[in-house]
């Protein structure tokens, strides 16, 4: 069996407390060697590094979500701010961080999301954290804000395939969630993105390739559909993707 790294989820979160060392239990029995679970705001940051205190295995990444920004203010998020400061050295990356367009259309709400991101940058460049984006319909803005980092992972990524093939060439990774068993689009970018620029992810408890919540276990599903894109054997596929995962979050 081979083994592989979720780099991004989410076990913290209350859809896993009924059975979250179940939960745990059967990504390791599936080969699931590491996990990266990622905070998004105070509480989850709190949780997320508790959690890997709990779990030599799992890695802690502290955040501020684009959402919790444009949803809560000012207050909340430079309370989240200090928390990352306080906190960047528990931890194995910054954020998930970043834009999301998809619900906020307004200039004055993206630029409000931008200023915000900048500090996040500064946070992550300061203390030589690889960065991880949270990018919804703002790949590009995003792209254009980091290029001066030297780590950086666009986390479940959706844009085109052409800002895609800018991020890699710039050295930084693309983290390919499991909606890709099911997403043309996301088959359309694992074919195109070099296999030493990917990694593999669950999101979970979300974007789930089978039915129901999604969980850490399930990362694999993506090895056989990564590897028919890329038209090489799962196993290749499996060790390039932690070995990235390893190199970029120093694991």
């Amino acid at each position: 069996m081979q083994e592989v790294i979720d780099s991004h989820c989410h076990l913290d979160f209350p859809k896993f407390n009924r059975d979250r060392d179940e939960v745990i239990e059967r990504a390791r029995n599936s080969g699931v060697v590491e996990m990266v679970n990622s905070g998004i705001d105070l509480k989850t940051n709190t949780s997320t590094l508790a959690l890997a205190k709990q779990y030599d295995f799992i890695h802690p990444t502290i955040g501020l979500s684009p959402l919790v920004v444009s949803h809560y203010g000012n207050e909340v998020a430079d309370e989240i701010l200090l928390q990352l400061e306080q906190h960047a050295a528990e931890s194995v990356g910054i954020g998930e961080a970043g834009l999301d367009y998809h619900y906020y259309k307004e200039d004055r709400e993206r630029e409000h999301q931008k200023e915000y991101f900048r500090k996040v940058i500064e946070i992550a460049e300061s203390y030589d954290k690889p960065l991880v984006i949270h990018g919804r319909e703002a790949e590009e803005d995003c792209f254009a804000m980091v290029r001066d980092l030297d780590k950086v992972i666009f986390h479940c990524y959706g844009g085109s395939v052409d800002t895609a093939a800018m991020i890699t060439d710039a050295g930084y990774y693309i983290s390919i969630p499991t909606i890709v068993c099911f997403s043309e689009h996301h088959r359309s970018i694992a074919e195109n993105v070099p296999l030493d620029r990917i990694l593999i992810e669950t999101d979970s408890p979300y974007l789930s390739p089978r039915k129901g919540r999604n969980e850490p276990a399930f990362v694999r599903d993506t090895l056989p559909v990564i590897a028919e894109a890329q038209g090489m054997e799962e196993d290749k596929v499996a060790k390039a993707t932690l070995k990235n995962t390893r190199s970029v979050f120093d694991l």
